[in-house]
């Protein structure tokens, strides 16, 4: 799988990891190694040196010092996109007149270049959200920033027509078949197989969407390998960084594979609910429904890259017990890719209550058990109304916003998503009052057209507790208020078939008691 250079040619390398591993080079500073399968990371005082590897795989090519200097100029110039604080410049190890090593700047003052380096302000490890995962440190709070900053970067990234599409994804997924199967004592061949098989079968399904989305200009210069190692949380706001720069084909992509990376790191971790958070964070800012079709081949392709990663670090381990580690971790991501391409059947769940009943709290918490990873799309009446009058969804509207011939239009714009939802095979979770027997009529005749599972639930809370809860309301798009708590008292609801639920109990035992009837 790996394709090193020959040995004389790493030899430059190795010299320079002795000289960045030396606390001498950094002022006596204390040295800590950060090893990957590409590079090697020196922290010393406030600084990180990043060294390339000398190595050539199929996908990566860093065999010569030119090459090695090309790729760190580059990734410096694509991470200062999002990162400019962390990214400082290139700097070089030189061979002085002596024989000694030194750094040798941008331009390699002062002798013979040996090999070239990435300079970068040095952050507490602890702030990688990968280190924030492993000690339960992600929320949701934190997880939307993050969806923020990537629909940011992505709407400025630059739109390339020229790549992406149904042919470079063609080329993902053949590489990747290629090297598993190049491994056949690590990756069982039927595993393998099924993956080809299945991958093969979502490119003929999927190509014309792949094709339009290219055209249509979701196709942009990426970050490429967005996981969670690769974001920061610097001064309270994540950063992205480590973007892939050996390879543009690899970053020019369609935005939502860029992001299909995070989700698949998330599911891995056993976070789904916070990659269902991510989503829909993400949708709600974008409206991007149709790349819901494309999930699971994405998330799929980015889980059979980190087996073949993982299988590449297994050969760099220095023991049997850390690259066996490595090889676990290979057969898990192959597994999950595997899975991904055989997702849930979707299916259509209404969350219906006056306001106050806990309709929002139950909706998110219920959405990532539903359907495809990582979960539920939630289609939120209260939002969808903010985004039709053009307002944050902190901004309160004025009385006209809420007169019944904008419902009407809301709750239609409501059906229209969840049936564009549920055709790229992803679930849907209505968050709507639902007051009005042909508003309930209407969401279960969605999902008899599309052919697909519905439920309907209806949330009972008593008066006084619905007025508790909005009352103490922060920071949320609903604009009801106790008032219109009082006046929803007295409505008739009509003939209602759908299951009911007290929600007036604690909101963890009515998701329970949903989720049970569900099932």
């Amino acid at each position: 799988m790996q394709h090193a250079a020959s040995d004389p040619a790493r030899v430059p390398t190795q010299l320079a990891a002795a000289f960045l591993a030396d606390p001498a080079s950094h002022g006596g500073a204390a040295v800590e190694r950060v090893e990957t399968h590409a590079a090697i990371v020196f922290l010393a005082g406030n600084r990180a040196y990043k060294l390339k590897r000398a190595v050539r795989y199929p996908y990566l090519d860093y065999s010569t010092a030119e090459r090695r200097r090309a790729a760190c100029a580059e990734e410096l110039r694509l991470n200062r996109r999002t990162a400019p604080s962390l990214y400082l410049g290139l700097e070089s190890v030189v061979r002085r007149a002596d024989g000694a090593l030194a750094f040798g700047g941008e331009h390699a003052a002062g002798g013979p270049a040996l090999d070239w380096l990435v300079v970068m302000h040095r952050f507490p490890q602890d702030a990688l959200l990968d280190r924030m995962a492993e000690r339960g440190g992600l929320d949701d709070e934190l997880i939307c920033r993050l969806a923020d900053a990537v629909t940011t970067f992505h709407k400025a990234a630059e739109p390339r027509p020229d790549g992406g599409g149904a042919v470079a994804m063609r080329e993902v997924v053949d590489g990747n078949i290629a090297e598993l199967r190049a491994s056949p004592s690590l990756f069982p061949p039927k595993d393998v197989e099924t993956l080809a098989r299945r991958s093969t079968d979502a490119l003929e399904r999927l190509t014309p969407l792949l094709e339009e989305r290219r055209r249509r200009g979701f196709v942009r210069h990426c970050h490429g390998d967005l996981h969670l190692r690769n974001i920061v949380l610097l001064e309270g706001k994540p950063v992205l960084f480590d973007g892939i720069e050996f390879d543009e084909r690899l970053a020019v992509i369609d935005v939502a594979y860029d992001l299909a990376f995070l989700l698949m790191d998330l599911e891995k971790r056993g976070l789904r609910p916070l990659g269902n958070a991510f989503l829909n964070r993400g949708l709600d800012a974008t409206e991007d429904y149709d790349a819901l079709a494309l999930l699971p081949l994405f998330l799929s392709a980015r889980a059979a890259i980190r087996a073949k990663i993982a299988a590449s670090t297994a050969v760099l381990r220095p023991d049997d017990v850390a690259s066996r580690t490595s090889e676990q971790e290979a057969l898990a991501y192959l597994k999950q890719a595997v899975a991904a391409l055989e997702p849930p059947t979707p299916r259509l769940v209404a969350i219906g209550g006056l306001s106050g009943s806990g309709k929002t709290r139950l909706a998110r918490a219920l959405a990532p058990s539903l359907g495809a990873s990582p979960g539920a799309v939630v289609l939120r009446s209260d939002a969808l109304r903010k985004r039709l009058f053009g307002v944050g969804e902190m901004e309160r509207l004025a009385a006209e916003a809420y007169t019944p011939a904008v419902t009407r239009r809301v709750y239609a714009g409501l059906l229209e998503r969840a049936r564009v939802v549920l055709a790229a095979g992803h679930a849907v979770v209505l968050d709507a009052v639902h007051a009005r027997p042909e508003e309930r009529s209407a969401a279960a005749g969605v999902a008899a057209d599309v052919g697909v599972r519905f439920d309907g639930v209806w949330l009972d809370a008593p008066l006084d507790r619905r007025v508790a809860r909005i009352a103490a309301r922060r920071g949320d798009a609903s604009d009801a208020t106790v008032e219109v708590a009082e006046r929803q008292d007295v409505y008739d609801l009509g003939p209602l078939e759908w299951l009911r639920t007290n929600a007036g109990r604690d909101a963890g035992e009515t998701l329970a008691a949903v989720l049970e009837r569900l099932v």
